[in-house]
């Protein structure tokens, strides 16, 4: 049983910046790929970004291209969403997510194949 606990999430202005951070406890974190989802009220959950278990694999929504960025620190257990020049639509409660891969250097593009989930930090985003 994988815990995973996001934290960074906050009230920003369009152009600003935010990282934040989920933290990973009770599972073999590298053998799972990890990501991002954000729901914003009234709509779906989707995917932002998604990194494979050894980081080698990325995947990024076309929204979030050229401003969001995925990282992990296997030893620290943590992957890290680092997002930049906000806007208003990225407003949002964002998730994270575990996906067991096992020993394939995949990773996962719907919430479906998504094992573990985070309690999700709230990103709101002004114009």
């Amino acid at each position: 049983q994988v815990q995973l606990v996001e934290s960074g999430g906050g009230a920003v202005q369009a152009g600003s910046s935010l990282r934040l951070s989920c933290a990973a406890s009770g599972g073999t974190f590298s053998s799972y790929a990890m990501g991002w989802f954000h729901q914003a009220p009234g709509k779906e959950r989707e995917l932002v970004a998604a990194i494979s278990r050894t980081g080698f694999n990325t995947y990024y929504a076309d929204s979030v291209k050229g401003r969001f960025t995925i990282s992990r620190d296997n030893a620290k257990l943590t992957v890290y969403l680092e997002m930049k020049s906000l806007k208003p639509e990225d407003t949002a409660v964002y998730y994270c997510a575990a996906d067991r891969t096992g020993i394939w250097d995949t990773l996962g593009r719907t919430p479906g194949e998504y094992d573990y989930w985070g309690q999700g930090t709230q990103v709101t985003v002004s114009s």
